[in-house]
């Protein structure tokens, strides 16, 4: 294994996803590549942008994840494990298949929610979408405290 693509969330604890692709890394001598995929300006969905301070709020927000992953980063490096951010807008499951694509993954390592019933159909599931590709190796790890 060279590649191992963690598809992060940073909301909430990351812990569970990014221990275990940490470890896996670490164990395989791997590159670890980061992904966390931010939610796309609201112009870019075809919305209106709003008034200034939903843009403010919008820039803050981009600021605070990309200093939650610097530190991340900072972190696996304490560990010795090599590991790259990636921070892009867009569609989570499209985005996070693409950069799987590019970087050539051998493992999407990833979380879920564990929503059933209702939520699940209303709101979906990421994990599922990707596993449905039939493409990939995927790691699922249970996050449910992140839903």
């Amino acid at each position: 294994m060279k590649n191992i693509l963690a598809a992060l969330e940073l909301k909430g604890d990351t812990n569970p996803v990014l221990r275990q692709a940490a470890d896996l890394a670490e164990a395989c001598e791997a590159k670890l590549w980061l992904l966390h995929v931010a939610a796309p300006d609201p112009d870019f969905v075809g919305y209106e942008p709003g008034p200034q301070y939903i843009r403010d709020i919008r820039a803050e927000t981009l600021k605070e994840e990309r200093h939650k992953m610097q530190e991340i980063i900072a972190s696996l490096a304490a560990r010795k494990v090599e590991s790259h951010p990636i921070m892009v807008m867009g569609p989570t499951v499209d985005t996070i298949l693409a950069e799987a694509e590019r970087l050539k993954a051998d493992l999407i390592v990833m979380g879920t929610h564990g929503r059933k019933g209702l939520a699940k159909a209303f709101l979906g599931s990421t994990s599922d979408d990707v596993l449905r590709t039939n493409k990939y190796n995927v790691l699922i790890v249970p996050t449910p405290g992140l839903g």
